[in-house]
C-alpha cells in the first residue's frame, strides 16, 4: 500500500483520502483511529484502570448516575458522562435512548415495533431498544 503525506499549515485544513479496492476490517479500523481524537477511554474494573479501546465498545449505558461501558470481554465503569462520551467518540456511535449510546458497527440487524421503537441485535447477542426519537437517525447511519 502506497501512503502519500503532505502537510498543511492548519490543522482545518487536515483530512485522510483512502482509496482501496474493498473496505475491510483493518480499513475501517484505520478510518476508527482517524476519526477518534482518542483511541482509548479509561474504564475502571476490580479497582483498576484500564484502557478500553472504542471499536471494541458494543454499547455506553448510564444507571443512577454511573456510566458502564459494555464489550464482548464484560463491563466496565467509566468516570465520563454520556454527553462527555458522545464529544469523545466517533460518529460510528449514536444517541439510541436518553441513557445509552450504541456503537453502530457492533449492530447485527435491526427491528422495527409496533409503537415505533426498533430492536436491535448487537454481534455479542445482546439486544437493545432504540427509543423512537433516535430511529430516525439510526436509519440514516445505516441506510436502512
Amino acid at each position: 500500500m502506497r501512503i502519500d503525506i503532505k502537510h498543511v499549515e492548519t490543522p482545518e485544513e487536515e483530512s485522510a483520502v483512502i482509496s482501496v479496492v474493498n473496505v475491510t476490517d483493518s480499513v475501517r479500523g484505520a478510518i476508527d483511529l482517524l476519526e477518534n481524537q482518542c483511541a482509548t477511554i479509561p474504564v475502571q474494573h476490580d479497582d483498576k484502570t484500564m484502557m478500553c479501546r472504542i471499536d471494541q465498545i458494543y454499547y455506553i449505558e448510564s444507571v443512577d448516575k454511573r456510566s458502564f461501558v459494555y464489550t464482548k470481554a464484560g463491563c466496565y465503569e467509566t468516570k465520563y458522562r454520556l454527553y462527555e462520551l458522545e464529544e469523545i467518540l466517533s460518529s460510528r456511535f449514536l444517541r439510541c435512548a436518553k441513557a445509552m449510546i450504541v456503537n453502530i458497527r457492533k449492530i447485527r440487524s435491526v427491528k422495527g415495533e409496533i409503537n415505533g421503537r426498533m430492536r436491535a441485535e448487537l454481534l455479542n447477542g445482546e439486544q437493545i431498544v432504540i427509543s423512537r426519537g433516535y430511529v430516525k437517525e439510526l436509519k440514516e447511519k445505516l441506510g436502512v
